[in-house]
């Protein structure tokens, strides 16, 4: 919640009127303070809450956040339920608090010891951007899409009761997905695939819920629920950053070039610009610091940065002559700037402090611990004062602080008290009473609610009833006739397959071979597969089927393994001509299966069209080669099995010479 500027949105101002948190149920004192006007009413803690939730002020503000909750769980409950646009700021620090007197005092705030005076003073401080707010939560924001109801059980039947479902899941995850991506936000998403969809999806979302464009709801079969990432404790947060005392150099001109450094000398930041104004330039000054000291590089002063100056009401410093170029060059050796002007702005504030170094360090040592440096700093080169009278001066504005805003108020006589004791008690039970009334209202507008939807449920339920004995009905029609679709389908391609291979065996019986060298006696058809791999052995199945006794011609029969060679000796082929060579594997179980395989340039194949045709002299010339090849390769084997068992007999030590 970083404020640099008014706050012109609703401010609560809180403080306990009476009781305790931690025991009875306490009464509030409650400020509303929108910049302008005011209002003040005491209320309880639910009348509190309530009151937030309807108007969610930019800022609850109090002195001390344990007066809201008696426990740090009981805390960050609270901060869970606050409107996402509100926040609760301890006006008086963060872990160490101050007294919310010094705090008002320091900042010219009117503080009372009365309550109502406390919050009215908590409320102003906070609107002067003074405090810490509360946090325990991060800004990752986890938005989950989860089933609506339960998968268990509905009008239809279960699977497709549960398909339904998890479908709603998968689009409303859509939904939201588009949603962010739209908002250009950071995220994450895990989903957790189930039948039909998803179950759920989380998104871990870079943003607080003020920023995400989806909102917590319930609706039909799906879910959304947004939850903030919990901190590991309590962290609080300055409405504004502390703005340290801060020497500015400037160069004005066409380009404007402004250098900040800390009291110590230290380049805390350049900038230059073409574009911006004064009040940019100004605006930018202030987010980085308080000039206590404005200088230029040139003398006298140019008339811009004089009005500067004065604006900060700011110490001015210039050089006894205008600084040369080399001059800059040496001082700004060690720094980092983009061009000339962010080196002229840079030259000046450090020439600047150069020549104020040794009064820094003399005002420091006179200044106690516990007091800035740079408020002192300030007077003395503003207002030309010394250090002692600076140092009295706030000593005593501390003290007379301290006298006003911790007096002892009056003793009050025993029928002023009496009648406070009572006032405060008829408040406390008119608060009590427009609490129940309004409990009760809310009771009645939910009895009425629930009684409508009572009787909307019993009206749905009796036609629902209804309608389930028709569904039931019609599903089993419906499952019925879908297998008898399936079983219309599966004899459909069946005899489509039948059809394509009747076509295939037609156009080979009618095909003209006038091309064809040879006449029609004496050709065998030959079917073409593209590579040696399953697929191919499958589509050509599919397209015009593989039979046992055919000739099949790979073109490409390198890299087939083993379960592709035992598809292809399954069919049981008459002759395999392959192109390229065959794989040790595939060769080894083809052997095996007594698969004839010749070289593809072993026979003449000739094609038309689609078809293709060989001699039947050169088929069985080829197979009758393979079945000597393949005796010739059994003699081999056997003679190096007789071989290999004499080497293990003699091994073993019970042969003799042979």
């Amino acid at each position: 919640m970083q404020r640099t500027a008014a706050l012109d949105d609703v401010i609560f101002g809180v403080d306990v009127q009476s009781g305790d948190v931690r025991g009875d149920a306490p009464a509030y004192a409650l400020v509303i303070f929108d910049g302008e006007s005011i209002e003040r009413d005491v209320v309880s803690h639910r009348k509190l809450r309530r009151l937030i939730d309807a108007k969610e002020p930019a800022i609850v503000a109090t002195d001390n956040m344990y007066e809201l909750a008696p426990d740090k769980d009981a805390l960050i409950h609270f901060l869970g339920e606050l409107p996402d646009g509100t926040g609760l700021v301890q006006v008086t620090g963060d872990e160490q608090p101050e007294p919310l007197s010094r705090v008002a005092t320091r900042h010219g705030v009117p503080y009372g010891k009365d309550p109502m005076e406390e919050a009215e003073a908590a409320a102003r401080l906070a609107a002067a951007n003074v405090g810490y707010e509360v946090s325990a939560f991060t800004d990752t924001t986890r938005v989950k899409v989860a089933r609506g109801r339960s998968t268990g059980g509905g009008g239809w039947s279960e699977d497709r009761y549960t398909r339904r479902i998890h479908g709603s899941v998968k689009k409303r995850t859509r939904d939201v997905e588009r949603e962010l991506d739209a908002a250009a936000l950071d995220y994450e998403r895990d989903v957790t695939e189930k039948y039909g969809g998803f179950s759920n999806a989380v998104f871990e979302v870079q943003a607080p819920p003020a920023e995400i464009p989806v909102s917590a709801e319930r609706s039909g079969d799906t879910r959304i629920e947004i939850e903030r990432e919990r901190r590991d404790g309590i962290e609080f947060e300055p409405l504004a950053h502390r703005r340290d005392h801060v020497i500015v150099g400037v160069d004005p001109g066409t380009t404007t070039a402004v250098a900040v450094l800390g009291l110590d000398g230290e380049v805390l930041d350049v900038y230059s610009t073409r574009t911006d104004d004064t009040a940019a330039v100004t605006e930018w000054i202030i987010e980085r610091g308080r000039p206590i000291l404005v200088a230029a590089d040139v003398t006298p002063m140019p008339e811009t940065v004089e009005k500067l100056r004065r604006s900060f009401d700011a110490a001015g410093w210039t050089p006894d002559r205008d600084l040369a170029v080399d001059e800059k060059l040496h001082r700004t050796r060690e720094e980092a700037y983009d061009n000339d002007h962010e080196r002229d702005a840079l030259a000046a504030a450090l020439e600047a402090y150069d020549d104020h170094e040794a009064q820094f360090e003399r005002v420091a040592s006179k200044v106690p611990p516990r007091e800035e440096v740079g408020r002192v700093l300030a007077r003395v080169l503003t207002d030309e004062e010394s250090v002692e009278s600076v140092l009295e001066d706030l000593t005593e504005d501390d003290s007379e602080a301290t006298e006003t805003t911790e007096h002892e108020p009056r003793e009050l006589s025993p029928e002023e008290k009496e009648r406070n004791r009572l006032t405060e008690r008829v408040e406390r039970l008119e608060s009590h009473v427009e609490d129940l009334r309004g409990t009760i209202e809310e009771k009645d507008e939910t009895i009425a609610e629930y009684e409508g939807k009572l009787e909307a449920a019993r009206s749905e339920q009796r036609a629902e009833t209804r309608k389930r004995r028709e569904v039931t009905r019609l599903e089993r029609e419906n499952d019925r006739l879908e297998r008898e679709l399936e079983d219309e389908r599966e004899r459909v391609e069946e005899l489509e397959g039948k059809l394509e291979r009747l076509k295939a065996l037609w156009k080979l019986d009618h095909s003209n071979f006038a091309e064809v060298e040879e006449t029609k006696e004496g050709l065998v058809p030959v079917k073409v597969v593209e590579k040696f791999t399953t697929e191919a052995i499958e589509d050509a199945d599919d397209r015009f089927g593989l039979a046992e006794d055919d000739i099949v011609l790979f073109r490409d029969a390198t890299g087939a393994g083993r379960s592709t060679a035992e598809r292809l000796a399954d069919l049981n082929p008459r002759l395999v001509l392959r192109t390229g060579g065959l794989s040790d594997v595939s060769d080894e179980v083809l052997f095996e299966e007594g698969v004839p395989i010749a070289p593809a340039d072993s026979v003449t194949v000739q094609e038309v069209d689609e078809l293709a045709v060989a001699r039947e002299r050169e088929v069985e010339a080829a197979t009758e080669e393979w079945r000597e090849y393949r005796r010739e390769r059994e003699k081999a084997r056997t003679a190096e099995m007789v071989d290999q068992l004499i080497s293990e007999h003699r091994a073993s030590g019970h042969g003799g010479s042979v």
